[in-house]
């Protein structure tokens, strides 16, 4: 059994993956918060899937971890992943400590990204873009994940497309985040609600200006995301993810409407037909945790080289 954790800021998604590539067993469980407490929440997240799932602990051959942050593949070490309250941390070596299967850790976007090109059956060249609080993306070419020189292959986030924008956590103005991410969208919006953006959606439908205008903004945001991802990597999929893709239909179809009207003054951005290029992940899908499985099983920083 492969085991995939996805560590997020609040839970843990795992899953358990069977040599033929199957998922055998799923769970979410909390997240900790602190070095200490995010050891021990993934040792606890692995035992207790194992637990549920009926198969014994000792057939687990590996577990990948895909968390936020800077991480170092090889060493397994994770940088400054605020949102977990962890500033340094040697998480394989400690969890491997804990339960004496061993550990690799990513990125949680980019294994997430593998998982998406998996999962949907995407062959060649891919980007996964996710669009959560915050925008990140990942590329995967062959089934390899391509991170550039500096493990920062398509991070467009925080590519400013209008430097007249909104100021942006980077201290930039007009970043693709500014206009698509979740956190800056609720900022805008400022009104009260659980689901800010689900929120923004329907009172654009019955006509708010305030909301049309941030829901048109998180469609161009993300078409420009989009736009950048094929233009400079001319992957032949865009798959897009992340905790927005619950709106559905009204996400995708934005974001297709909107590629398709800033390719109408353009012959080339025509021919580039981006708008058949981009497919949503279902809403709860276990790509993330899925990916990190993967990462687990076999990928380590020293089998990936940068593609062209």
């Amino acid at each position: 059994m492969r085991v995939g954790l996805d560590v997020g800021g609040t839970k843990i998604d795992a899953v358990a993956v069977d040599p033929a590539g199957d998922i055998r067993g799923r769970l979410r469980r909390p997240t900790g918060w602190g070095e200490n407490a995010v050891v021990e929440s993934i040792v606890t997240a692995v035992t207790a899937l194992a637990e549920e799932s009926g198969f014994p602990i000792s057939d687990v051959g590996s577990v990948g971890i895909g968390i936020p942050g800077l991480v170092d593949a090889e060493s397994g070490r994770v940088d400054h992943a605020v949102n977990l309250g962890v500033e340094s941390l040697d998480l394989a070596a400690r969890a491997e400590q804990g339960l004496g299967i061993p550990f690799r850790v990513e990125n949680d976007v980019k294994a997430a990204a593998l998982g998406a090109a998996v999962l949907s059956g995407v062959a060649g060249s891919m980007a996964y873009l996710n669009l959560g609080t915050g925008v990140a993306a990942g590329i995967v070419i062959d089934g390899r994940i391509w991170r550039g020189s500096r493990g920062t292959a398509g991070e467009v986030g925080h590519l400013s497309v209008d430097p007249r924008g909104r100021l942006c956590g980077c201290g930039q103005h007009g970043c693709v985040e500014t206009f698509c991410g979740g956190g800056a969208l609720a900022k805008a919006w400022g009104r009260p609600g659980a689901l800010p953006i689900r929120d923004i959606f329907d009172a654009a439908d019955a006509g708010d200006p305030l909301a049309m205008g941030l829901r048109d903004d998180l469609y161009h945001g993300a078409a420009a995301a989009v736009r950048v991802l094929v233009l400079s990597a001319d992957v032949e999929t865009v798959v897009i993810g992340g905790g927005l893709t619950a709106l559905g239909d009204r996400l995708e179809n934005g974001i297709r409407a909107a590629l398709h009207a800033g390719a109408e003054a353009s012959p080339f951005m025509r021919s580039l037909r981006l708008d058949e290029r981009i497919e949503l992940l279902p809403a709860g899908s276990p790509a993330a945790a899925f990916g990190a499985a993967l990462v687990g099983a076999s990928i380590t920083e020293k089998e990936i080289v940068p593609h062209g």
